[in-house]
């Protein structure tokens, strides 16, 4: 068990903060959509419809959004979404992965290659970073629901694999294979979570100074604007005496 990433911790002050909800809906209804235009629109029978809707439901997603972007994907002139992974290195060699959902390959290719070098970053090949970074479940609970040895136990007997816990909140996580069955089993012994989702979850992480951390701040905010990027993952922290300069 160990204190969750400071940056993570900015991230999460800055999004309830500043964040576009209308955004992130709309991230979170598409994936809703291609994950029941892929199976079955039937959650249950679904699971990454499942999860997907489980992810909205954590971040207040509307029960109308939520069916409407189900009845989208059986909708016959609905847009086809390709997914794409892109990779790359940011300020300071600070490995970075872009999750992609578009209807455009080429638009989306050019503005994620456009973002990255203005920059001072280089995209790479499919892999050149992400054997840097597990695909795993990653579980997410208010301090509230109970100290870190409580949670902890929880989480293990739910077949967790690690929990990272501090002064905001408790961080589970799980192989992906496992996810869903962990995430059941943890609502119903520490209630709704407030935030599921699989995520790249970096091996290492490296410390950034006060100036590659805004460097880099600038790039994720730029890539996350962008409406065909789904998710943006880097495997850096931020030091406590930067984070504290960063607000």
């Amino acid at each position: 068990m160990a204190g969750h990433s400071k940056w993570a911790n900015i991230q999460h002050r800055k999004g309830r903060q500043d964040a576009a909800r209308s955004k992130l809906f709309s991230k979170l209804s598409k994936e809703i959509t291609v994950a029941a235009k892929m199976g079955d629109p039937d959650p249950e029978k679904n699971p990454r419809l499942r999860l997907a809707v489980k992810a909205a439901k954590s971040q207040s997603v509307p029960k109308d959004v939520i069916d409407r972007a189900i009845k989208k994907s059986q909708a016959g002139d609905g847009d086809d979404y390709t997914e794409i992974r892109y990779e790359g290195y940011g300020p300071s060699g600070i490995a970075i992965i872009v999750e992609v959902m578009t209807d455009n390959i080429n638009r989306s290719a050019s503005n994620v290659r456009s973002i990255f070098t203005k920059a001072g970053g280089n995209l790479g090949t499919t892999g050149s970073v992400s054997f840097m970074f597990d695909r795993v479940g990653e579980i997410v609970y208010d301090a509230s629901v109970g100290d870190a040895d409580t949670v902890m136990m929880a989480a293990l007997e739910a077949g967790a694999e690690d929990v990272e816990s501090d002064e905001e909140g408790h961080w589970i996580y799980c192989a992906m294979e496992d996810f869903a069955d962990v995430s059941d089993a943890l609502e119903k012994e520490l209630g709704e979570a407030k935030d599921t989702k699989l995520i790249w979850k970096p091996q290492n992480r490296t410390d950034v100074d006060l100036e590659t951390a805004q460097k880099l701040m600038k790039l994720i905010d730029t890539l996350e604007d962008d409406d065909d990027v789904q998710t943006v993952t880097a495997n850096f922290d931020v030091p406590e005496d930067v984070a504290a300069q960063l607000g």
